[in-house]
């Protein structure tokens, strides 16, 4: 079917839409059906009818928990589009295997894919998130935040096929790189990401989850230019979408640009970041305060995990590209990979896991007299870290303390990037984050032990042997 790629006419006219969802030959009720602005649910035969904007390009559903869609190369089937003259619209669900209020799923960001060289790598990527899947005896499935590719839009299907290959579906959301560019408005910048991989903004359920996907890249119509911001038309649909859901549910909201990176962008805007955050951040996170809520995004390449209140958390996730597949760090020195999540009904646990280690490396420590510009400290670079995290550090003498949570480079990212020369990117440098700890060394010491304890009470221990002690 050719897709309708013409830019909202606001104030257009409405048309009558109909169809039926099903299972297997049989009705399945209360599925909520959308066209991006409207709403409809099934009856108990599976049936709707929705009122429908005639500038509408879809209609889709929020896949209900315990079913799925058809998936094509990794991409979940969940829309059709609005052709002329066509009013009915069915969709068929399959039901899972396995109940799925338990269930996992797994994170990346920024593939961004550059060059044909780099499929390889993201194939050994996506084979090490199927051994991790198969590790558990519970259905999973994937959220990408964006940015599948750098530039060309022509790589989303081998990108598709690639993913495939962790033998698990995957619910995108649209990456700044994945916008149409040149065109003259905001609206014209969505056409080739939804020629593949659909609506911009949709949902679905899966066990006692409500997860929402957006689309926070708005594109300013000045050549490459866009900012963080998340426009009225998705507000006020996302604003609908959650009146469906219970206040109970745990609510997963995946987009490209954090809603945050640090407290002091929270505490005051700032025109430096405003294609760094979401500019109106502060709207999305009144939305979801009723809700035990965690936002998912990347766009950074790096870590940041903010606990934006008591029920709202966010995790900026690192690139599984690491630092555009130039080297198999990030820029803040995290590794390259995908953060796993478990969820149990409305409880949630989650891991970073590096595609080019086991799941237990989840720090690296780095002794001062090494390294000048953490001279007469040992440091510890924990990436997946949040201030809730205790992490204690235990000299061979017996002294042992907590260390100190601060701001700072990565001293083999540093290394890795202290110049682009031979690389294929000239924006590649090492850059700080605030995922670090230290503490003073003690004076004779000859080795140190740092244990970091999580939130949800797992602990790793790195142990280094000291060059020399302080005097």
């Amino acid at each position: 079917m050719a897709l309708l790629l013409t830019p909202y006419l606001y104030g257009a006219g409405m048309r009558m839409l109909k169809g039926r969802v099903q299972c297997q030959g049989r009705g399945v009720a209360d599925v909520v059906v959308t066209d991006g602005e409207h709403f409809a649910v099934t009856d108990a035969k599976g049936r709707y009818t929705l009122e429908s904007d005639d500038d509408s390009r879809f209609v889709y559903i929020t896949v209900p928990a315990g079913y799925m869609v058809e998936t094509r190369n990794s991409v979940p089937q969940f829309w059709r589009c609005i052709e002329p003259g066509t009013t009915v619209f069915d969709f068929e669900l399959q039901r899972k295997e396995q109940d799925d209020t338990r269930h996992g799923f797994i994170a990346i960001a920024d593939p961004q894919i550059w060059a044909e060289k780099e499929f390889p790598l993201l194939e050994e990527a996506m084979r090490d998130i199927r051994a991790t899947v198969e590790s558990y005896d519970i259905p999973f499935h994937g959220l990408c935040c964006g940015d599948v590719t750098s530039y060309d839009h022509g790589f989303y299907d081998r990108y598709n096929r690639t993913a495939a290959l962790s033998g698990i579906p995957y619910f995108s959301a649209m990456g700044n790189h994945d916008m149409t560019l040149y065109g003259r408005t905001f609206e014209t910048s969505w056409t080739k990401w939804e020629e593949t991989f659909g609506p911009t903004y949709f949902s679905f359920d899966v066990g006692d989850a409500h997860y929402v996907i957006l689309n926070d890249n708005f594109y300013i119509g000045r050549d490459y230019f866009y900012i963080g911001y998340i426009d009225e038309r998705q507000m006020r649909w996302l604003e609908r979408d959650l009146g469906y859901v219970p206040k109970e549910k745990l609510v997963i909201v995946c987009m490209h640009i954090p809603s945050t990176c640090e407290p002091s962008d929270r505490e005051r805007f700032t025109y430096d970041n405003i294609s760094l955050i979401a500019t109106n951040a502060s709207s999305l996170h009144r939305l979801l305060e009723p809700y035990n809520a965690h936002i998912i995004s990347g766009h950074m390449h790096t870590a940041y995990n903010q606990i934006i209140g008591e029920r709202l958390y966010e995790h900026v996730t690192p690139a599984i590209s690491g630092a555009w597949w130039q080297g198999p760090l990030c820029t803040d020195g995290t590794p390259r990979g995908y953060e796993v999540y478990e969820v149990d009904g409305t409880e949630i646990r989650w891991y970073y896991k590096p595609t080019d280690h086991a799941a237990d490396h989840q720090m690296v420590v780095y002794d001062g007299a090494e390294h000048p510009q953490f001279a007469g400290y040992v440091v510890a670079n924990i990436w997946d870290s949040d201030t809730s995290w205790d992490v204690r550090i235990r000299f061979d003498d017996g002294t042992e303390s907590r260390m100190e949570r601060f701001k700072t480079y990565d001293p083999a990212a540093q290394k890795m990037y202290a110049t682009t020369e031979g690389l294929d990117h000239e924006y590649v440098y090492p850059t700080p984050a605030d995922h670090f700890y230290r503490a003073a060394v003690v004076p004779g010491a000859e080795s140190a032990s740092v244990t970091a304890t999580d939130r949800f009470g797992r602990t790793y221990t790195r142990t280094i042997t000291l060059k020399r002690t302080t005097e």
